[in-house]
C-alpha cells in the first residue's frame, strides 16, 4: 500500500510518501515540505498549497491519503491556518478519488513510538529508524508527514479493509 501523509500547515506543510503493509517495515518513497509566503494573501497561499498537493498526489499515485487531524491550540490564528491547510489536503485526496483518513497527533505518536506522549525528537528518531534512513528527515514537518503515512499503513490499512468488508456485507455482497 502506498500512502501520502500530510502534516498540514499554512506556512510549512509536510508531505511524506511511504509504501508498506501492516506489521512490516515501510519503505520511503519521498518527502517534501510545501512552503507558502506569509506575506502573500490567504487565497494565493491556499491555491499554492492546493496545486502542490494535487501535483504530489498525481506524481506519487498513492492508494490513500493520511492527514493530521486539527486539534484545538491556544493560538486561534495558528489553528485556523492549520485547519485551512488540512481542508486543502483532504480535498486533494478526495479530488483524486482516494480514501482519506485523519489521525490525531497522539494516534500517530502511539502508532510510531508506542507512546501517545512522544515528543518531536522521539518521533523523528523513530521515523528515521523505521524507514532505515541514514539521517533524519528535515524539517520536522517532513518527519511528521512520514509518521502519518506509517501510521496509516499500520493502522488505517486494516481499518479501511474492515470498513470496506462491512460495507459489502451491508449491501448484501460477500466478497
Amino acid at each position: 500500500m502506498r500512502v501520502l501523509g500530510v502534516d498540514p500547515g499554512l506556512t510549512r506543510c509536510g508531505v511524506g510518501v511511504v509504501e508498506g503493509v501492516p506489521g512490516r517495515p515501510c519503505t520511503l518513497i519521498a518527502y517534501y515540505v510545501v512552503y507558502t509566503d506569509p506575506a502573500d494573501e490567504l487565497p494565493l497561499r491556499l491555491l499554492h498549497l492546493d496545486r502542490s498537493l494535487t501535483e504530489l498526489v498525481a506524481k506519487h499515485e498513492p492508494e490513500s491519503v493520511a492527514v493530521e487531524r486539527v486539534f484545538s491550540q491556544h493560538n486561534v490564528r495558528t489553528v485556523m491556518g492549520t485547519a485551512q491547510a488540512s481542508g486543502i489536503a483532504v480535498l486533494a485526496g478526495a479530488r483524486a478519488g482516494l480514501p482519506v483518513q485523519t489521525y490525531t497527533p497522539s494516534e500517530v505518536k502511539a502508532a510510531v513510538t508506542g507512546s501517545g506522549q512522544a515528543d518531536k525528537a522521539q518521533m523523528t528518531a523513530m521515523v528515521t529508524r523505521l524507514l532505515r534512513l541514514a539521517e533524519p528527515p528535515k524539517p520536522a514537518d517532513a518527519a511528521d508527514a512520514l509518521a502519518l503515512a506509517i501510521c496509516h499503513v499500520w493502522r488505517g490499512g486494516t481499518r479501511s479493509k474492515l470498513a470496506a468488508a462491512a460495507d459489502r456485507v451491508r449491501r448484501g455482497g460477500t466478497r
